[in-house]
């Protein structure tokens, strides 16, 4: 397993690590991702290790802290040879004040976090969205003193826009708090709107991308096909208008694409969409789940090799999409602007 830099941080992370998203399987939604459960968790991280796969990334709200706990369980006994990645910030309670990145919130999720997985510390801490009621500067003292006291490493965030991100990395410098060294962000063949602005922007300001959904909210894992219903166990049946937004048409065009190299290397529709994600810029690690041990197995198989330029070229013309202003005006100044792809 390839490990990188997790941005301008020191920490090494594997170039695909474990979304334990499908674990607990709590409520419609996340349900309808998975319903894992400890005794096949332990054998998803068995094969995860066997692989050199040593970072799993999980969140509060993923099936009402199951899926922390479901890891937690997992994890337990080998919690030295992992690194272990949780979120916060959504709404976790019925309290008014259970939501967002306040003092309040962000210190009461992480210790339910920690007994939850059942450790001393979180590896990476990312807030899960921005919370533009709480100040900036509120929310990095908050996690400067998590740091400070141990029970947090390092740290991130995850679905902020540019300014979002620039406007805390401001503060952070300001005042000397915690730079965010992680950006968990969406980012597929079938959803590059991540190179817009916060690929350039993790760029230039040292943020590394933890992949989430690299398979297009499922759309990319061959079983989506023209003329064909979708598959029983797909979870765009219940999920689809809480997923990223893409046409069918698109889909379809990337699928096409990914078939022609399919035939050509051998290798599976999924193992392909993944290994396309290794080579763009700032990708640190690609977050990959699985149902079940076969879909995790195919998954491992999409490192070990290399997708050829030419290849490359006909995944980005089949991916491209036009571009929203000011992104479309820009590719008209590269001479003082280059695009970071």
């Amino acid at each position: 397993m390839e490990y990188r830099r997790l941005g301008a941080s020191g920490l090494s992370v594997p170039l695909l690590s474990f979304g334990a998203a499908t674990f607990g399987g709590s409520g419609e939604f996340f349900s309808a991702w998975g319903s894992t459960d400890v005794a096949e968790a332990r054998r998803m991280v068995d094969l995860c290790l066997d692989a050199g796969v040593t970072l799993f990334d999980t969140a509060d709200i993923y099936s009402n802290g199951n899926s922390e706990t479901v890891l937690g369980e997992a994890l337990k006994g080998r919690r030295d040879k992992v690194l272990i990645s949780t979120k916060a910030t959504f709404r976790f309670g019925d309290d008014p004040n259970a939501v967002g990145s306040s003092r309040f919130h962000l210190l009461k999720t992480c210790e339910q976090a920690l007994k939850r997985l059942q450790t001393d510390h979180i590896d990476i801490f990312q807030l899960h969205g921005f919370d533009a009621l709480t100040p900036p500067e509120e929310v990095l003292s908050t996690l400067d003193q998590l740091v400070r006291d141990g029970k947090i490493r390092y740290v991130g965030i995850s679905n902020f826009s540019g300014w979002h991100l620039m406007k805390s990395l401001a503060v952070a410098d300001r005042y000397g708090y915690p730079r965010y060294v992680a950006n968990q962000t969406y980012y597929s063949l079938v959803g590059r709107d991540y190179e817009w602005e916060l690929m350039p922007l993790g760029l230039d300001q040292g943020l590394g991308a933890l992949v989430w959904s690299p398979l297009g909210w499922g759309r990319l894992t061959g079983k989506i096909r023209r003329g064909q219903p979708l598959p029983e166990t797909s979870r765009l049946h219940k999920t689809a208008e809480q997923g990223p937004p893409v046409s069918d048409e698109h889909v379809y065009n990337v699928v096409d694409a990914l078939d022609e190299i399919a035939k050509e290397t051998g290798k599976s529709i999924p193992q392909i969409a993944l290994n396309w994600l290794f080579h763009r810029p700032t990708v640190s690690s690609v977050i990959v789940g699985a149902r079940n041990e076969q879909q995790l197995r195919d998954n491992l198989g999409a490192t070990g090799w290399s997708l050829t330029p030419e290849q490359m070229k006909k995944l980005d013309a089949a991916s491209e999409t036009a571009k929203a202003y000011p992104y479309w005006h820009q590719r008209n100044f590269t001479e003082r602007n280059p695009p970071p792809v």
